[in-house]
């Protein structure tokens, strides 16, 4: 699909905060997709300059988004601008973050995506003055991110069922014209109809852990399996992976495992494999894998390395950062 870069004009008043900003949007990104243009960009334009913030906002579609935050960092280095906006869902996030991660170029979110995982861990309301205020503020923290085979991600990472169902999701939308949950919702029966099962190895920090298991589930810093936080993390500057490996059971097993976790109850030793590395390559007898990035899918060759990346990426977020606890790459797999 191809879709036409628009650049909103600025505010006729002068920004008081001095700060000058980029933004790019995702017009099919979850929210956005179901508002106006104009409208959304009328409430853009509103929201930066109650602000006192400088922005050019260009809407650009997904497949476009990469090349458009390439010249957003290039404008950054000249001066142009002072820091890149993305406005859109993890996928979105998840394009600019790997173009600016390690350039010290400031990153502001605007959560306009259907779920908004990262800016949720880190309190960036879901209003779009809220979120311009927290950019307004400029507090720029140094966070992690992950990457594999040199694909940079955010969120998190899986092998398995997750971007099996994606694919199968994608085509049920592509071809059939269903609605996101409906394609989802049918996509997660035949992905555990099928039940894929991987045999994997997963080496760290001087042991290897053989396994065999439906899901593999890398994480950039740790994810909180207990209620009221399920699925949340509380820290993204610990510079750890936090691995999560189901362990091999039925198809009602597993499903009464992802309901339990959903209804915020504490999954039992027996039914995951945890472990918190450093870096990490899961070896696998096939050449290639299908492997899930921040909601996105891709074939990468087999192993998969695995690594953090403390610190690279300076994203505009609602708090200070926390103290981050001590580093725990190496633990020992027996002991989770």
């Amino acid at each position: 699909m191809s879709t036409s870069i628009e650049t909103a004009p600025r505010p006729a008043q002068t920004a008081d905060s001095g700060l000058r900003v980029l933004v790019l949007v995702n017009p099919a990104s979850g929210t956005a997709d179901r508002q106006h243009r104009e409208e959304l960009r009328r409430e853009l334009v509103a929201a930066f300059a109650a602000s006192g913030v400088t922005a050019d906002i260009a809407f650009v579609s997904g497949n476009e988004l990469g090349d458009a935050a390439v010249r957003a960092a290039e404008s950054a280095r000249a001066g142009t601008v002072d820091a890149v906006v993305v406005g859109g869902g993890d996928g979105s996030v998840h394009t600019v973050a790997g173009v600016l991660a390690g350039t010290g170029i400031p990153l502001g979110v605007l959560p306009l995506g259907t779920l908004n995982h990262f800016a949720k861990d880190l309190g960036i309301p879901p209003t779009l003055a809220g979120a311009v205020a927290v950019i307004a503020a400029a507090n720029a923290r140094p966070l992690d991110v992950a990457e594999v085979n040199g694909r940079v991600f955010v969120n998190n990472s899986s092998i398995g069922l997750y971007p099996f169902m994606v694919v199968d999701r994608e085509r049920r939308r592509r071809h059939r014209g269903a609605a996101k949950w409906v394609a989802t919702f049918f996509a997660g029966l035949r992905s555990l109809a099928h039940f894929p099962l991987h045999r994997l190895a997963i080496c760290a920090a001087g042991w290897t852990e053989p396994c065999r298991t439906p899901v593999v589930f890398v994480g950039n810093n740790e994810y909180t399996l207990a209620s009221p936080s399920f699925g949340r993390r509380e820290s993204i500057d610990r510079g750890e992976l936090w691995l999560c490996v189901a362990r091999p059971q039925s198809r009602v097993a597993l499903m009464w495992l992802a309901l339990k976790a959903a209804l915020g109850f504490q999954p039992r030793g027996g039914d995951l494999r945890m472990f918190k590395v450093g870096s990490a390559e899961i070896v696998s007898r096939r050449k290639r894998l299908l492997v899930a990035l921040d909601g996105e899918v891709e074939i990468l060759k087999s192993p998969l390395r695995y690594s953090t990346r403390p610190g690279a990426l300076r994203v505009f977020a609602a708090q200070p950062a926390p103290a981050a606890g001590p580093g725990s790459a190496g633990d020992d797999p027996a002991a989770h």
